[in-house]
């Protein structure tokens, strides 16, 4: 979204933007600052009514929410999906055109055959001759349109695979953290949101990882991500048929599960954490062993009237309530 204000204006709203941004403790990063001003600018109704919802329910604002806020409301990536559909749709069109000029001619073709034959007179020579050579004229021009539509679907073929890469590459950047590879927070949004209107049952896991700081603080940022994606990749093995995960905090992953109940949802729960908590990390300066991970859990089910912050929301506390509780699980009901 382009903005138009004058000077004074935009000093005005900057210092609110900056105000905002510190009273969340978030970064002024070109999403976060985008986010803010357009909040700070009242343009986009249902982003301050998001904004000011999460404010109320004293959701935590952190990047993650920001980023989900970003691709609901102000995400520029469907223009340019609209644009390569749109090319896509050019390239159907365009070889449906020549499809029907390569039919046209075709049929054309069989005409000057069938009045060819019809022309040949063993008794006139110089007839026969000239209806001939017009058959080979038509043969050639033939088979040089066959060429340039031969050429012209080789070009819509490559024109094809790259669109499609490109689309590919979209919806990687759009749904995927590009971290650790999970679900970015507004996808898991929009599957609940999905769900609810399919009237399934839904509960969140929330897996927050209690010593990454200690690791990062520790042994430095480097390994801190190490740990994080490993921790990502063993969730994600473990819940690949059973659920969607998506990181939703620094530290913090969330897994949505549909059409399954709490006991359901503590057993799955149960058999990340054993598995998480069972990866080995050694330094590679010295082969020093690292400390093992420390998982706190908590499990919540959607009802009726929330939508996935409120379930995300719910989860998170009970898995605070697990940490202090020294529970490795514990179930908001």
């Amino acid at each position: 979204m382009m903005f138009h204000d004058p000077m004074a204006v935009a000093q005005e709203k900057m210092t609110q933007v900056c105000l905002f941004l510190e009273q969340h403790h978030l970064p002024p990063t070109p999403l976060n600052y985008q986010v803010a001003y357009t909040h700070i600018s009242a343009t986009n109704k249902d982003l301050d009514c998001a904004i000011n919802k999460a404010v109320k329910a004293h959701t935590k604002i952190d990047c993650v929410f920001i980023e989900q806020l970003y691709y609901q409301f102000l995400d520029q990536g469907q223009k340019t999906q609209s644009e390569l559909l749109e090319g896509v749709d050019s390239l159907v069109t365009e070889l449906h055109e020549n499809a029907e000029t390569s039919q046209k001619q075709v049929i054309r073709f069989a005409q000057q055959v069938s009045q060819c034959v019809h022309n040949l007179d063993e008794h006139n020579i110089q007839k026969s001759k000239r209806a001939l050579s017009t058959l080979t004229k038509q043969t050639e021009l033939l088979l040089k349109q066959h060429k340039q539509f031969k050429q012209a679907l080789i070009k819509s073929r490559l024109d094809y695979e790259r669109n499609q890469k490109l689309l590919l590459d979209l919806r990687k950047q759009h749904l995927l953290d590009p971290q650790t590879g999970l679900y970015k927070r507004h996808y898991l949004h929009q599957k609940v949101s999905l769900w609810q209107s399919q009237q399934k049952s839904v509960c969140a896991l929330s897996i927050q990882v209690d010593n990454l700081d200690e690791f990062s603080t520790r042994f430095g940022d480097v390994v801190g991500e190490v740990v994080l994606n490993r921790i990502a990749n063993n969730i994600k093995r473990y819940v690949v048929e059973s659920g969607l995960p998506g990181r939703t905090g620094k530290k913090e992953f969330t897994v949505i599960l549909a059409d399954v109940d709490l006991d359901t949802a503590s057993v799955i729960a149960e058999k990340v954490r054993k598995g998480v908590e069972r990866l080995k990390f050694v330094s590679a300066k010295g082969k020093i062993p690292l400390p093992n991970v420390s998982l706190a859990l908590g499990i919540a089910q959607l009802a009726p009237e929330q939508d996935f912050n409120m379930l995300a929301k719910r989860a998170g506390y009970a898995a605070q309530k697990a940490h202090s509780l020294g529970q490795h699980c514990y179930i908001s009901h």
